[in-house]
C-alpha cells in the first residue's frame, strides 16, 4: 500500500496502489498501454497484464535470459507470468498455500457445500469498519483525478484547503471500505496508517500527513514524490545502473532499511517499485513507500505469513519462518537487477519463480558479471545466501569508519552509522551462553581481521561507553530509547532488555564486546574463514579449551543422547578435549534434521 507520484494510469497494490502524479503530464497512456506492476504474492489475482510500454531488445514473446546486462524485457517488476503448465503428475506447488492465504484475505474462497450455517459465520457478522480517523476529508483537502486503480480503491493527488498543508500537493490512497470484506483486510489498513504514522521522519521514508473516513472510504494523506520510481529509472537506463551509481541507490535502501529493522518493522515488499524519487532531479532523493505488506516485529520473533512480491521473496518466507533478514534478501535482488539489469530468479509461472528461490543459484558468469568489481559480486552474493544467518544486515553493510568499510564496496567517509538490533540479540545470547561457550567466542574474537572490528567498534561508540570504558546495560537502554520513535514502542523492541538483566551487576569492556557480538554464521560466509578459525582454535587451546565428557558437550548444544554418536567424533580420543572440528562445530552449533526434542 504505497502512494501517488507521476503517470497517468497505473495499476495499484492491494489498496488502492503506488501511483504517481506530474503536474505536468507530457504524454499520459492510455489505459490499454499502461505499464503493468509486479504480481504481489499475496495480491496476484488484482495485479493488471498490459503490455509494458518499454520496448525489448528481445523477439518478441521471449524470456529475459539470466545474466544479460544490455537491457531488461519487459520489467523485472511487472511481468510475472499467470500461465500454469499442466503436467500429469505435477509436483507440489510452493505457491499453493500462498494462494490459500490470498483466498482467506480477500474473502475469495470457494464456500464449502453443506447445510447453510445459521449463526456464527463471519460473513453474518458485522465488521467494524470504523477506524477513528477524522470526518472531515472534504473540509481539508480538495481532491483532484484519479490516477490508480487497486484490487480495494484507488488513488488521486489533492490539495490542501487549510492548515499546513495549504495549497500544497499531496497523495491521496483512497480505500474503499466496501471491499474491507474481512477481519484481515480492515487490520491490514489499520495497521499501514499505524506503521506510516509511527515511522514518519525519515529521510528516506515517504511522509504521512493525514487519515480521515467517512461511510464509505479510508483516506490516507502521503508525501507527494513527483520524481517517479526507481523502476522506471533503471529501465530509462537501458535495464542497468553503472556500479558508481547503484551504490549511491544501495546506500539509500540500506539506509532506510536498517532505520526499520531497529523500530522493529519489516517490510516485507522491497521493490523498484516502492522507492520513489521526490523530484525528476538525476540527484534526488529516494523514499520508501508501501508499508501495507509491512508488519511489527519483536527481535526474537519469527513470521510465518507468506507476503511479498514473487521476484523478491526470500527462500525462508516461502518456508514460513522468518524475520528481518527476508528484506535483505530483496535488497540483493534489487541490486542484481541495478548491476546487470536481469531477474537473479525467473520463470515463466509463480510456482517456477518460488522454486528458483528455493533451489538455483543466481548467474554470475554472463555478462555483465565478468566486467563488474569483485566486491559488487561479493556484496550481492552475501546478500543472497540462502542461509538468511549468513547475510548482512543493513547496519553492517553500511558501516564505515575511518575509510575502513564492513563491505568494501559501500566506502563514504561521511556516511552515517546506525544502531544494529543484532547486537543487542548477540549479546543477548553471549550473557546466557555457558563459560565453555564464552571462552569459545572469546577465542574467535581474537582472530577477527580489521574490517570486522570496525563494525564492531563503530557499535560500541554508539553505546556511548563510560568513562572506563566499559558499557553496562544501562547504556544499551539509552542506545535503543535515544533511537526510539511510536514503532519500536509497537513492536516491543525494548522488552529485549529484560533478557540482558544479568548486565546490571557487571560491565563490560571493548574485548568481551567483540566476543559477545560476533555472528560465527556470518563469518562463516566470508573469505577466509578457515583461516579465521584456524587462528582462533590456536587461542582456544591455550586459554579456553579444556576436557569435555559427550554428555556435557550434547547439554551444551541442548542435543538429546540420540545425538552422542555424532558429536563423539568432537573430541579428541588423546586428551579428552574439542578437537579442531569440534571448535568450529561447537561455535556454529548442530542442525539435525531430525527433531532435536526426540533426541
Amino acid at each position: 500500500m504505497g502512494q501517488c507520484y507521476g503517470k497517468a494510469a497505473l495499476s495499484g497494490d492491494n489498496h488502492g496502489g503506488a501511483a504517481t502524479f506530474d503536474p505536468h503530464p507530457q504524454s499520459p497512456l492510455p489505459a490499454s498501454e499502461a505499464p503493468n506492476n509486479v504480481p504481489s504474492v499475496r495480491n496476484t489475482p488484482a495485479r493488471s497484464s498490459a503490455t509494458s510500454p518499454w520496448p525489448s531488445p528481445y523477439p518478441h514473446g521471449a524470456p529475459s535470459p539470466l545474466g544479460v546486462g544490455g537491457g531488461v524485457t519487459p520489467s523485472p517488476a511487472r511481468s510475472t507470468p499467470r500461465r500454469f503448465f499442466r503436467m500429469p503428475f505435477p509436483p507440489p506447488s510452493p505457491a499453493k498455500h500462498i494462494r490459500a492465504s490470498l483466498r482467506k484475505r480477500l474473502a475469495s474462497a470457494k464456500p464449502k457445500e453443506g447445510p447453510i450455517p445459521e449463526h456464527g459465520t463471519e460473513a453474518e457478522q458485522k465488521l467494524d469498519k470504523s477506524f477513528g480517523y477524522g470526518k472531515n476529508f472534504g473540509a481539508k483537502y480538495e481532491l483532484g483525478k484519479e490516477i490508480g486503480r487497486g484490487h480495494f480503491g484507488h488513488t488521486c493527488f489533492a490539495k490542501g484547503k487549510k492548515g499546513d498543508l495549504k495549497d500544497q500537493l499531496v497523495a491521496v490512497k483512497i480505500i474503499s471500505k466496501a471491499k474491507m470484506t474481512t477481519a484481515i483486510s480492515i487490520e491490514d489498513v489499520r495497521r499501514e496508517v499505524k506503521m506510516l504514522k509511527a515511522l514518519s521522519g525519515h529521510k528516506h521514508l515517504v511522509k504521512f500527513h493525514d487519515a480521515c473516513e467517512d461511510s464509505n472510504n479510508v483516506y490516507i494523506v502521503m508525501e507527494l514524490c513527483e520524481g517517479g520510481e526507481l523502476l522506471d529509472r533503471i529501465l530509462s537506463r537501458g535495464g542497468k545502473y553503472p556500479e558508481d551509481d547503484a551504490k549511491v541507490i544501495i546506500k539509500q535502501i540500506l539506509n532506510v532499511v536498517a532505520f526499520c529493522h531497529l523500530q522493529g518493522v519489516v517490510h516485507r515488499d522491497l521493490k523498484p517499485e516502492n522507492f520513489l524519487f521526490t523530484s525528476r532531479n538525476e540527484d534526488a532523493d529516494m523514499k520508501l513507500i508501501d508499508f501495507g505488506l509491512s508488519d511489527f516485529i519483536r527481535p526474537d520473533e519469527r513470521l510465518n505469513d507468506i507476503v511479498g512480491s514473487a521476484y523478491y521473496v526470500a527462500p525462508e518466507v516461502l518456508h514460513r519462518s522468518y524475520s528481518s533478514e527476508a528484506d535483505m534478501w530483496s535488497i540483493g535482488v534489487i541490486t542484481y537487477i541495478l548491476l546487470c539489469g536481469s531477474r537473479p530468479f525467473w520463470a515463466r509461472t509463480e510456482s517456477g519463480i518460488f522454486r528458483a528461490v528455493l533451489r538455483a543459484d543466481p548467474n554470475f558468469d554472463d555478462l555483465p558479471w565478468p566486467t563488474v568489481s569483485p566486491e559488487a559480486k561479493d556484496f550481492v552474493k552475501r546478500m543472497l545466501n540462502k542461509d538468511y544467518r549468513k547475510r548482512m544486515t543493513a547496519a553492517q553493510a553500511l558501516k564505515i569508519l575511518s575509510g575502513c568499510a564492513a563491505h568494501p564496496w559501500l566506502q563514504d567517509e561521511n556516511l552515517y552509522v546506525p544502531l544494529d538490533i543484532l547486537i543487542y540479540k548477540l549479546v543477548k545470547s553471549y550473557i546466557h551462553a555457558s563459560p565453555f561457550k564464552r571462552a569459545a567466542l572469546k577465542a574467535l574474537s581474537k582472530a577477527l581481521t580489521e574490517d570486522e572490528l570496525v563494525y564492531l567498534r563503530a557499535q560500541f561508540m554508539l553505546l556511548e561507553p563510560n568513562e572506563d570504558g566499559r558499557v553496562s546495560l544501562e547504556n544499551f537502554r539509552m542506545a535503543l530509547v535515544s533511537n526510539a520513535t511510536e514503532a519500536m514502542k509497537e513492536s516491543k523492541v525494548l522488552d529485549i532488555l529484560n533478557a540482558m538483566a544479568p548486565l546490571s551487576y557487571r560491565k563490560m569492556d571493548f574485548d568481551e564486546f567483540c566476543a559477545a557480538a560476533i555472528s560465527t554464521h556470518q563469518l562463516e560466509a566470508r573469505e577466509g574463514w578457515e583461516q579465521m578459525a584456524s587462528t582462533a582454535f590456536e587461542h582456544f587451546e591455550r586459554e579456553g579449551n579444556r576436557i569435555v565428557s559427550v554428555e556435557e558437550l550434547a547439554r551444551e548444544l541442548n542435543l538429546g543422547p540420540a545425538a552422542y554418536s555424532i558429536i563423539k567424533d568432537w573430541i579428541r580420543s588423546s586428551d579428552g578435549k574439542l578437537s579442531f572440528l569440534g571448535y568450529t562445530k561447537f561455535l556454529h552449533g548442530v542442525t539435525i534434521r531430525t527433531n532435536t526434542r526426540r533426541l
